[in-house]
């Protein structure tokens, strides 16, 4: 025999049009919806006919008991595989079944004589009866178009919601009734009947384990039905088939209640979906009979006799589904990646859509493979089960493995004593454990890392190091013999600062005979260069080196500033795990972190008491050194940073911005502004004075001055000076600060400075005249793991060649300028860098020459690309200010500038943009967070859930 499959156009990649020897699409594309393509009965007669077919099979889906289409298909001259269309009328429907059922005086559930036409009916047979009761659909099937209602539940809602389901599901809204049994089992029976009036059984499967009416798992034969029973449901089975003159295959459904009381449900003219296990058990090829039986064979011919036919050992079926059992079930959709199964003695495979590549569309049952396990007793069979469904490996969409692994191994079940509610009454079957997927998410992650290269943002091309970094050795100079770095290292600064307090700590920087370094390796350094991607991992493998060989440095500059945001946005880090575990690989060293005044480490400002707590836990799990800084130098928003480093006990270096040329003729930045800023920081009461120089403009002659004075006017006061190298001066700018009185300054490893880092360590060591706590040799000797970093970390950065003396006029600070060129780059104006620049300064002017740290200087990077965006000029800003859509930063930044919801530029804006005079943002002073009511919180959110339940 050869075979015709027939398919909707959704379906033109199922298994089962590529296993026929012929496959013919159901009518033309877009005809159809996918599930009505199988219900189009002429259409799948047309097809038949035009293509000679002799027999048509229904399977045990759609059409599979429409005596419509039975009837149509004898009519049209073929076979009908299946009882004849006047024998489904008999028993395809409830009502229909319950009527053939008293004709041959076989025991049913109390039910309405039936179909039940109002409620009034209803609240009649529940009078009679009792709770609890069950609607059902007359025409349904597959647990749609059922409703159990209980005492207190709303009989007349369930009736409607019963009713008006039956009819969207089967076109008819016919229900009937019955008394719902708790906790019944049920069994089926397989029938066979010839055409000659001759009827047998195949015995019984016990499809006890259902969820929502739809079976889960089958078991033939049933493993504790009493003997007596068994018998009982057999002959009531084939007494029912003979006064129905049934014929070809079919399943008597009966329920066994806890008396072992057995009630006839109903009849199934098909095939069912679990005859595999039947098959298994009794050797009966029962897809083959059916077709055989169609074509005029008898029983007899078959050799199917009822007393030849017997049971040997035990099957069980799981139908393995693409739903998410953590989900409720919900059907999951999409390609199957991979798909291995399970196989070996006893097992049998009844595939649907199981193989790689398959499109699990959401149009269809959810059916995937039907797995089939037979053994000589239960227990090898469920055993078997188990296996099988351990050695299935299907990924791309979820499926119900963990779900079916839960039952087989539940006591219950493996006593088989399960019943048609045992899932939903077990809420324990639902802890699953699911497989992690690792390979093949790993398999995934390389093939797209291969075609598409990396997906981590900012990344460009692959690492240039290609093999694990080498820790150097530090060598004694004094002995020539290695150093064991997992030992205590020396006593550095810290020790120190912990002994004496901060005021103490800072006299004794003051009084020291050189100029001290501060490390930026750890944080601003790569900051600058490679956007903050240095992992923690990659630091605490150079940690107990680092402890050793600069223990003589002021200061690790290692946390704060763009840490938080880089390492939960990009490395899925904790920051305060690495600062922990920073500070044990190194008790010797000070840290020093970055704290953005009032804003803390975010980019506006935050309510004091946020401040003064984050502070705290800082201090608490290891900074030593605050370095705060306001971005636009405003006082009031640095005395809260101050205030809440000095609450924490810890030591305060407040920080004077440093902007553009001071020594440029007419800036307003100059000698006198900035020691103006100074007298109010010691007012204000600090440890340390920081100059920040973020863009690299302060010149040597610049620094000489700025210091001098400094130094002149508070012969006392810790000077701590900070720069960028971005035009190549940064060293002699420090031998200058040095000169001038400077007690500290910022620099990098060799390998790690320079360009838009800070200017580096070794060169700043063999240039000074004088002793700065760190050797040479130890420079150097850091150096070389870091040298392999930058190769590690090179596709972040942003290919800069050599320094930018333009810096002196476009002012961009050296943290801000790789990013600007990687924002450039991802927004098409890469080529349009030089005008980026250019604009860069000019959006400077037009926000007034303000003062560009974070987060000022992202307002006039956003400013400068919007410019250079739209071809604008700095008149066509000024003249077209009301109409244009600026970025959200620019106008966040003149609505904290004005007070005010900003609408174009309002004329004291004009004014300050023209005349240059300094504004701030605003904030409101004792702003305090309120504290989290969790108990609240939960309340709340129990109500809301109990809320949307109910509309639900």
């Amino acid at each position: 025999m050869q075979t015709v499959a027939v398919y909707s156009h959704e379906d033109r990649l199922s298994m089962h049009r590529l296993k026929a020897d012929e496959a013919y699409v159901i009518g033309h594309r877009g005809q159809f919806s996918p599930v009505q393509a199988y219900l189009a009965i002429d259409e799948l007669i047309k097809i038949a006919l035009e293509h000679d077919v002799s027999m048509i099979h229904p399977g045990y889906g759609f059409l599979s008991e429409n005596s419509e289409f039975a009837q149509k298909v004898e009519e049209s001259g073929m076979i009908w595989v299946g009882p004849p269309h006047n024998v489904i009328d008999s028993v395809g429907d409830k009502v229909s079944a319950r009527n053939l059922a008293h004709a041959a005086k076989v025991p049913v559930v109390p039910g309405t004589p039936g179909p039940i036409e109002d409620i009034k009916e209803a609240e009649d047979f529940v009078q009679k009866y009792g709770y609890p009761v069950i609607i059902k659909a007359a025409y349904g099937g597959g647990g749609r178009g059922m409703r159990v209602v209980r005492e207190g539940d709303d009989l007349k809602d369930a009736f409607e919601r019963c009713s008006s389901e039956a009819k969207t599901a089967f076109g008819n809204g016919t229900c009937f009734m019955e008394r719902f049994l708790d906790k019944p089992k049920h069994i089926e029976v397989q029938l066979l009947a010839d055409n000659y009036g001759n009827v047998i059984h195949l015995f019984e499967r016990d499809c006890s384990v259902q969820r929502r009416h739809q079976k889960v798992v089958e078991i033939a034969p049933a493993k504790t039905l009493p003997s007596h029973v068994r018998d009982a449901i057999l002959t009531d089975a084939v007494k029912l088939a003979k006064t129905a003159n049934y014929r070809n295959a079919g399943t008597a459904e009966f329920l066994v209640d806890n008396q072992n009381r057995h009630y006839f449900i109903e009849i199934n003219p098909r095939i069912q979906v679990e005859h595999t296990i039947t098959e298994e058990i009794t050797g009966v090829d029962i897809v083959a009979a059916q077709i055989q039986i169609a074509a005029g064979a008898s029983l007899e011919q078959l050799g199917l006799l009822q007393d030849k036919i017997t049971t040997r050992g035990f099957a069980i079926q799981c139908r393995i589904t693409t739903e998410d059992p953590s989900k409720n079930f919900q059907p999951d959709t999409g390609k199957i990646e991979v798909y291995r199964s399970s196989g070996g003695n006893g097992v049998r495979l009844d595939g649907g859509n199981g193989f790689a590549g398959a499109i699990i569309s959401p149009h269809y049952d959810s059916m995937l493979v039907k797995c089939s396990t037979s053994g000589s007793n239960y227990e090898i069979a469920r055993r078997k089960m188990i296996r099988s469904l351990v050695e299935f490996r299907i990924r791309g969409v979820k499926t119900n493995i963990p779900f079916l692994l839960a039952l087989l191994t539940h006591p219950i079940f493996i006593g088989g004593d399960c019943w048609t509610t045992f899932i939903d009454d077990t809420p324990e079957l639902f802890e699953m454990v699911s497989s992690k997927n690792r390979a093949q998410k790993l398999l995934a992650y390389l093939a797209d890392l291969c075609v598409n290269g990396s997906s981590i943002k900012g990344q460009i091309g692959a690492p240039k190091l290609h093999d694990e970094a080498a820790i150097p050795e530090l060598i004694d100079t004094k002995t020539g013999d290695a150093i064991d770095v997992s030992k205590q290292p020396p006593a550095g600064w810290r020790q120190f600062l912990l002994k004496h307090g901060a005021d103490e700590f800072a006299k004794q920087v003051r009084n020291f005979d050189g100029c001290l370094v501060m490390d930026t390796t750890w944080r601003d350094a790569h900051q600058s260069l490679l956007a903050t991607r240095v992992r923690t991992v990659d630091l605490l493998n150079i940690a107990p080196t680092t402890a050793h060989a600069i223990s003589g440095a002021f200061a690790l500059e290692c946390w704060g500033g763009a840490t938080f945001d880089v390492a939960m946005r990009f490395l899925h880090e904790d920051p305060w795990d690495r600062l922990r575990k920073m500070r044990a690989a190194v008790p010797n060293i000070p840290f020093q972190m970055l704290l953005r005044g009032a804003n803390g480490v975010a980019y506006s400002s935050l309510p004091d008491n946020a401040i003064d707590h984050f502070v705290k836990q800082a201090k608490d799990n290891g900074v030593d050194i605050f370095r705060v800084f306001d971005a636009l130098n405003d006082l009031e928003q640095l005395k809260v940073g101050v205030d809440a480093v000095k609450k924490a006990g810890g030591v305060v270096e407040s920080t004077v911005c440093y902007s553009g040329d001071m020594l440029k003729p007419g800036k307003k930045y100059n000698l006198e502004y900035y020691l103006e800023t100074v007298d109010a920081i010691v007012k204000m009461g600090t440890h340390f004075l920081g100059i920040k120089d973020m863009a690299g403009t302060l010149k040597p002659a610049a620094a000489r001055i700025l210091i001098g004075a400094i130094r002149e006017r508070y012969p006392q006061l810790p000077i701590h000076v900070h720069t960028h190298d971005s035009a190549g001066t940064g060293v002699t700018t420090y031998v200058a600060c040095a000169n001038a009185g400077a007690d500290i300054v910022d620099c990098a490893v060799n390998s790690m400075s320079g360009l838009t880092s800070q200017p580096s360590l070794s060169a700043f060591l063999a240039a000074l005249d004088g002793d700065a706590g760190v050797s040479e040799d130890a420079a150097r000797t850091l150096d070389s793991y870091w040298a392999e970093m930058r190769l590690l970390y090179s596709c972040f950065e942003a290919d800069l060649k050599g320094p930018d003396p333009e810096v002196y006029n476009h002012e961009i600070p050296g943290g801000q300028l790789t990013n600007l060129l990687f924002q450039a780059q991802q927004v098409g104006l890469g080529e349009q860098w030089l005008e980026t620049k250019k604009a860069y300064e000019a959006a400077n002017m037009l926000l007034g020459d303000i003062v560009k740290v974070t987060p000022t200087s992202k307002v006039v990077g956003d400013l400068a690309q919007f410019m250079v965006s739209n071809k604008l000029t700095s008149e066509d800003v000024e003249r077209l200010a009301s109409e244009l859509d600026f970025p959200d930063s620019v106008l966040d930044f003149f609505e904290g500038l004005m007070g005010t919801p900003y609408g174009g530029f309002p004329e004291p804006l004009r004014t300050n943009v023209i005349t240059g005079k300094r504004r701030k943002l605003t904030r409101r002073p004792g702003l305090e967070l309120e504290p989290f009511d969790l108990h609240a919180i939960k309340e709340d959110l129990v109500s809301r859930f109990a809320n949307a339940r109910q509309v639900l």
